[in-house]
């Protein structure tokens, strides 16, 4: 892996290969203050794509296109984060579990705060993907790294079966046709997490990009053409907002970027 751009710390040095603490270096957040510091939360989405701009590959899943240099990332954010948003639909299409701690020189990444991060999906209609349900021997109320953003739209049944399977406090209702992002980016920064990451889909990555509540993208593009119908990072109506770029890696023709607002 080569450093391409660095407009984001002078200290890492561009003619040697980035460790995983100068790559934590390069991608760590900015100005992230803790509970209630509204300008000091950071909305990070993470994609990935082909050259020819597909988010998927040929079995509809991120998994298929990916490859080393871009998990290495993945995981590397994830580690950073103290919150993993994601449409109830990507969860279940990429197969989502429980978060999981960090392993290896990322765990250091943690220190002084919870094992993993938590994870937020966020769905319309309050439905929950089954495998993100706790085990009945759990009972209600012990899972605290998965919550359900939702909205005052949804089926009350719905709601009321995710609050049973998660807890009262795990569930977060705002916006009324909708799930109001800018609302919900608020509640996740009022219980001290700061640093948050979005994972998508596309659908998802959208709206929090026209809300006004993503303040950057990181990108892997893998040297794939794939052609086909396959979905961009983004779906949605046309937008017109302009990132600029911080940083850029390469690795055996893969492109790892920042660019932000």
């Amino acid at each position: 892996m080569r450093l391409l751009l660095n407009d984001v710390d002078p200290s890492v040095a561009a003619d040697r290969e980035p460790d995983d603490l100068a790559l934590a270096h390069l991608y760590a957040y900015p100005g992230a203050r803790g509970p209630g510091s509204g300008d000091g939360r950071w909305l990070r989405g993470n994609m990935v794509c082909s050259l020819d701009g597909a988010a998927t590959g040929p079995d509809g899943r991120t998994g298929s296109i990916n490859n080393e240099a871009d998990r290495r990332v993945f995981m590397l954010l994830r580690a950073l984060a103290d919150v993993v948003i994601v449409g109830a639909g990507t969860a279940r299409a990429e197969g989502y579990g429980h978060p999981k701690p960090p392993a290896g020189a990322l765990a250091g990444l943690r220190a002084g705060r919870s094992p993993a991060p938590s994870l937020v999906v966020v769905s319309r209609t309050a439905n929950l993907p089954l495998r993100l349900t706790p085990p009945p021997d759990e009972g209600a109320g012990r899972v605290g790294d998965v919550l359900l953003a939702t909205s005052e739209s949804a089926d009350s049944a719905a709601v009321d079966a995710a609050r049973e399977a998660l807890g009262e406090e795990q569930v977060l209702v705002a916006g009324r046709g909708g799930v109001d992002l800018e609302a919900l980016v608020e509640s996740l920064s009022d219980r001290g997490w700061s640093r948050m990451l979005t994972e998508g889909g596309p659908h998802l990555l959208h709206d929090m990009a026209a809300a006004g509540v993503l303040d950057e993208l990181c990108l892997t593009v893998v040297p794939q053409l794939l052609a086909g119908p396959h979905p961009r990072i983004l779906a949605g109506e046309d937008l017109g907002l302009t990132l600029s770029p911080r940083l850029l890696l390469e690795d055996n023709g893969t492109l790892l970027g920042r660019w932000s607002r």
